[in-house]
C-alpha cells in the first residue's frame, strides 16, 4: 500500500445479499478499511455523494434497479467521475462484459468471492492509483490538450467529459503517441493485471472516446490494436 493510511480509502458496498455484503464488509474492515453497505439500490447515488467513496462495489443482479443501470446514474454525477465501480456478478460472458463497461464500470470479479482475492485486488488498484494530489501535468497534441491535474480534456478549446477509465486510456496512448499498441498492452497498462476483462474492453472504450473528442486522434490497426496520431 502507499503511505496514505488505508482509514483514509472509503469503499461503498452495494448487494441485495445481506450475507455477502457482511462477509466482504468484514474482511475489508479488517483491513482497515472504511466501508459503508446499502442493500437498497434506490438509495445508492444519495449515499455515494454523501460517502465519495473511492471504490463502489456494485452487484449487477438486484430488483427495482440492476447494477448496470445504477452504474449509469452513478457515471452522470460529476462528483463521482474519480470512484473506481467494480462490478460483483455471477453471470458470465462477453455480452455482460461489454454492457457493464458501457455503462461505466472500470473492472469486473466473478462470484463466488473468495474475500482474500478481493481484499488483494482492491489493494493492488489503489496502488496503482495512489490516492491523493495528482501529478500536475499537461499533454498536448494537435490542440488536444490533456490537464491530468483537473481531469480535464478539451480540444480547440471545447471541453469533454470523460469516464475515468476513458481519461486514463487517452492519457496512457497520448504517452505512447505514434506508437502501435495491442490491446494486451493497453490492457495491462491501463486496468493492470490483476483485472480480468476482454480485449473487447479496450474496443468499447475507443469508441467512447471518439464519441467525444472526435475521429482525428486514434487509428485502428487491424489485427493489432490502436496508434494515437494525428490523422488529418
Amino acid at each position: 500500500m502507499t503511505s496514505v493510511d488505508k482509514k483514509n480509502y472509503k469503499i461503498l458496498l452495494v448487494d441485495d445479499e445481506e450475507d455477502i455484503l457482511e462477509m466482504l464488509a468484514y474482511n475489508l474492515e479488517q483491513e482497515d478499511f472504511k466501508v459503508k453497505t446499502s442493500t437498497e439500490p434506490q438509495e445508492v447515488v444519495q449515499l455515494a455523494l454523501q460517502l465519495k467513496p473511492h471504490i463502489i462495489l456494485l452487484d449487477v443482479m438486484m430488483p427495482d434497479i440492476d447494477g448496470i443501470e445504477l452504474c449509469r446514474q452513478l457515471r452522470q454525477t460529476p462528483i463521482l467521475d474519480d470512484s473506481f465501480i467494480i462490478f460483483l456478478t455471477a453471470r458470465n460472458g462477453e455480452y455482460t462484459q461489454i454492457a457493464a463497461f458501457e455503462s461505466g464500470a472500470d473492472a469486473f470479479i466473478q462470484k463466488p468471492i473468495r474475500p482474500q482475492a478481493l481484499v488483494s485486488r482492491i489493494k493492488a488498484i489503489f496502488q496503482r492509483r495512489k490516492l491523493g494530489p495528482r501529478n500536475n501535468m499537461l499533454l498536448r497534441y494537435h490542440g488536444l490538450i490533456l490537464d491530468r491535474a483537473n481531469y480535464q480534456v478539451s480540444v480547440q478549446e471545447d471541453k469533454y467529459s470523460l469516464a475515468k477509465k476513458e481519461f486514463d486510456l487517452l492519457y496512457f496512448m497520448m504517452r505512447n503517441q505514434e506508437r502501435v499498441l495491442s490491446r494486451e498492452e493497453i490492457l495491462t497498462n491501463v486496468w493492470g493485471s490483476d483485472v480480468m476483462v476482454s480485449n473487447r474492453t479496450v474496443d468499447v472504450h475507443i469508441r467512447k472516446i471518439r464519441e467525444k473528442i472526435g475521429e482525428d486522434y486514434v487509428l485502428t490497426v487491424k489485427s493489432v490494436g490502436y496508434k494515437f496520431t494525428y490523422l488529418k
